[in-house]
């Protein structure tokens, strides 16, 4: 009678094991999804304006960084300290960045910039790294960039983003 019970346990146990599996599973795809694939990430602030708005729920790409890098006017998510910013790319490693007269200069040659909402105000020529990016905000008058905290170093920037999920209103890809 003892080992029919024991078998009983055991069966019982290998049953609630094998009811929990799935549940296990997705917990695990939602951990390796999050950690190198993709992760929502929340606008914070005007710095994107009219671009982004404050509030709104993007996707984190981390796999396209990794595959593809960016190029300029990518918009991406960077890490500098503890604060992360949505930015986007103007200069790319080993290029000269400045304004002058509200006209972007990328190397010495002007680059028509379509995404600046307000007058950019003029700057000196800042060389950028081998290992590097310079951004800068949609809204430069209030933006927080690569203007005052200077470079951003590759390894800060943790992907693209150009999807907006919510406000479900605003829903889709951004330019």
């Amino acid at each position: 009678m003892r080992k029919k019970d024991d078998l009983n346990q055991k069966k019982a146990g290998k049953d609630v094991f094998l009811d929990y599996m799935p549940y296990i599973i997705i917990i695990i795809l939602v951990i390796i999804l999050r950690t190198f694939i993709a992760t929502p990430v929340r606008v914070n602030g005007t710095s994107m304006e009219s671009t982004l708005h404050n509030g709104e729920t993007m996707i984190l790409n981390k796999i396209a960084m990794k595959l593809k890098g960016v190029d300029r006017w990518d918009i991406v998510v960077i890490k500098t300290g503890d604060t992360f910013l949505i930015k986007r790319i103007i200069g790319l490693p080993n290029e000269t960045v400045k304004y002058k007269d509200d006209k972007l200069y990328i190397n010495d040659k002007i680059v028509k910039d379509k995404y600046s909402l307000s007058k950019t105000e003029d700057f000196k020529k800042i060389k950028v790294g081998s290992d590097e990016y310079f951004v800068m905000g949609d809204n430069r008058y209030v933006s927080q960039d690569s203007r005052i905290i200077g470079p951003i170093k590759k390894d800060e920037v943790k992907g693209k983003t150009n999807i907006i999920l919510f406000p479900l209103d605003r829903i889709g890809l951004v330019e």
